[in-house]
C-alpha cells in the first residue's frame, strides 16, 4: 500500500490543479520525509575547506593565519554558487607566524619532558584578511570535512577536530572567529589582538591572549602625551575594532587628563581614495602638529603614501605597537614623514633556534605545497613556469637567501613570534595535566572542550 502522502497526492491532482511552486514545495517535502526514515545522515553544507598546512598527529591544533592580505573583487550573479576566494598579496609577516607555531610544535614533539608519546599536529588555513572566511575556517576546524552517518537513536555529534585555535593577528577576525566557537568551549589563542572588547569573557568564554590587551596601551600613550605636554592633538584610526576601541579609551583617559582633540578620523584600507584625501585635507587644515595613530600597519603605509603625494612633513607622530617598529613601514618612508615618531611596543624576546629554522627555506623547497611555490616566487622575485608574456627571471628552486634585504629576512617581530611560541606551550601544558602525563600520558582521558576550560 502507497504511503498516506502519496494517497493524498493523487486524490487532490484529481480534484484540483496546484501552482507550479506548490507542487516543488510538497515533492521536497516527501523526499524529506523518505529520506529521514531511511537513515538519517549528518553532512557538511558546501565546498569543504582544506587547510593550507597540515600534519597529523595524537592531537591537532588549528592555526588561522592571513598569508594573502587581500583579495580580487569578484561580482556575484547569485545565478550560481559563488567562487572561492581568490586570495592576493603574499604576506611574508602571516608566513613566519606560521613557521612559528610549527616550530613550537616541533620542538614539543621532540621533548621527553612535555607529553611524553604524545605527537602533535596541526592544520593551518589561510584565510586572507577575510571575515567571513574566518568564521567558514573556524567551523572546518570544530566540524571536520568528512560526512558521517548515524543511526536514528544515536545524536550527530562528535569530538572537535582540534583541540585549540592559534590565531588571528586582527582583533576583528578574532571577535569573529570567538563568537562561533565559544559556545564549544575550543580556546581560541591569539599573539597579536589587542581590542579591550575581547576581554568580555560573557562573549567569549574560550579567548585567550598572549599580548595585552589595549585597556593598558590606550592608557599609556594618554599618559605619554600628557607627559611631554600635548594637549592639542589630531587622531587617526582604523575604522575596525582595533582602532574603534583603541581610540575610544584614549579619547575618556585624554579628555580626563585635560588633553583636546582638534579632530578624530577613521578609514579603513578598502575605502576609495577620495577617504583618504578627506583626511588629509582635515590634516593641512589642523593647528595641532601631533597625531596620535591606532592604526594597522597596512593602513598607515597608505596614510604614509598620501601624505608623501602632498609633502606633509614636520608632524610628531604617536603611534601604537602595530605599527611603530614596524621594517616595512620604515623602509617605505622615502619622504621621513614618520621622523621622531614615538609610541609602545611589547618587550623584546628571543626565541633559541626559531630564526635559524624560519630562515631554512630549503626545506621548504622540497615540498609541492602551491603556498610553498609562491612563497618562493614571491621571496626570490622569480617564476618557476614562465610565460611569454612575462618578463621575470625563470626560478631554479636553489636561490640562496644571503643577500636578500626583505620584511621575511627582518627579526625584528621576534616579540610577536615569542607569543605564539608561548600560546602553543601554554596549550601544551594545559594538555600534559588533563592526559595526567610523567613518564607516560593516560590516551584513555577522552578530551573535552568543557573540561579542558574548567
Amino acid at each position: 500500500m502507497p504511503p498516506s502522502g502519496l494517497t493524498l497526492l493523487d486524490s487532490m491532482t484529481s480534484t484540483q490543479r496546484w501552482p507550479e511552486k506548490g507542487w516543488a514545495l510538497l515533492q521536497l517535502l516527501l523526499v524529506a520525509s523518505f529520506s529521514q526514515g531511511e537513515e538519517p545522515v549528518c553532512w557538511r553544507r558546501g565546498d569543504p575547506e582544506n587547510p593550507q598546512l597540515s600534519k597529523d598527529g595524537d592531537i591537532v591544533l588549528g592555526g588561522v593565519f592571513s598569508f594573502h592580505t587581500s583579495w580580487k573583487d569578484r561580482q556575484d550573479t547569485y545565478m550560481q554558487k559563488p567562487l572561492p576566494l581568490q586570495c592576493t598579496s603574499f604576506n611574508f609577516r602571516e608566513f613566519q607566524f606560521a613557521q612559528a607555531m610549527l616550530f613550537a610544535i616541533e620542538e614539543i614533539n621532540n621533548s621527553t619532558d612535555l607529553l611524553p608519546g604524545i605527537s602533535l599536529g596541526y592544520k593551518i588555513y589561510d584565510v586572507c584578511g577575510s571575515i567571513a572566511r574566518s568564521v567558514r575556517v573556524a567551523l572546518a576546524l570544530a566540524n571536520g570535512n568528512e560526512e558521517v552517518s548515524a543511526p536514528s537513536e544515536s545524536p550527530c555529534t562528535k569530538p572537535a577536530q582540534v583541540q585549540a585555535i592559534m590565531g588571528e593577528t586582527s582583533s576583528s577576525p578574532c571577535r569573529a572567529i570567538a563568537t562561533v566557537i565559544g559556545p564549544f568551549h575550543i580556546p581560541l589563542i591569539s599573539h597579536y589582538a589587542t581590542c579591550a572588547c575581547l576581554s568580555d569573557k560573557t562573549k567569549y568564554p574560550s579567548f585567550l591572549r598572549t599580548i595585552p590587551s589595549d585597556y593598558y596601551q590606550s592608557r599609556a600613550l594618554a599618559h605619554l602625551v600628557k607627559h611631554f605636554g600635548w594637549t592639542w592633538v589630531g587622531a587617526i584610526r582604523t575604522n575596525d575594532d582595533y582602532g574603534n576601541n583603541g581610540m575610544a579609551i584614549f579619547t575618556e583617559t585624554a579628555r580626563q587628563l585635560g588633553i583636546c582633540l582638534e579632530y578624530s578620523v577613521s578609514f579603513f584600507r578598502t575605502d576609495p581614495p577620495e577617504k583618504v584625501k578627506q583626511i588629509i585635507d582635515i590634516i593641512k587644515a589642523s593647528t595641532s602638529k601631533v597625531i596620535v595613530t591606532f592604526l594597522s600597519h597596512m593602513d598607515i603605509d597608505i596614510l604614509i603614501h598620501e601624505m608623501s603625494l602632498h609633502n606633509l612633513t614636520g608632524y610628531q607622530w604617536v603611534g601604537t605597537e602595530a605599527w611603530i617598529f614596524d621594517f616595512q613601514t620604515a623602509a617605505m618612508d622615502m619622504h621621513h614623514i614618520l621622523d621622531g615618531a614615538i609610541g609602545l611596543f611589547i618587550p623584546k624576546a628571543q626565541v633559541s633556534g626559531m630564526r635559524e629554522f624560519i630562515l631554512d627555506v630549503e626545506s621548504l623547497n622540497s615540498s609541492s605545497n602551491e603556498l610553498f611555490t609562491e612563497f618562493w616566487e614571491t621571496l626570490f622575485s622569480c617564476k618557476f613556469k614562465q610565460s611569454s608574456a612575462e618578463n621575470q627571471r625563470e626560478c631554479t628552486g636553489h636561490e640562496d637567501l644571503t643577500g636578500v634585504q626583505n620584511s621575511f629576512t627582518d627579526m625584528s617581530l621576534m616579540p610577536i613570534f615569542n607569543n605564539i611560541y608561548k600560546g602553543v606551550y601554554a596549550v601544551a601544558h594545559a594538555l600534559h595535566n588533563i592526559l595526567n602525563c610523567n613518564k607516560t600520558c593516560n590516551r584513555k582521558v577522552q578530551l573535552d572542550q568543557f573540561t579542558k576550560n574548567s
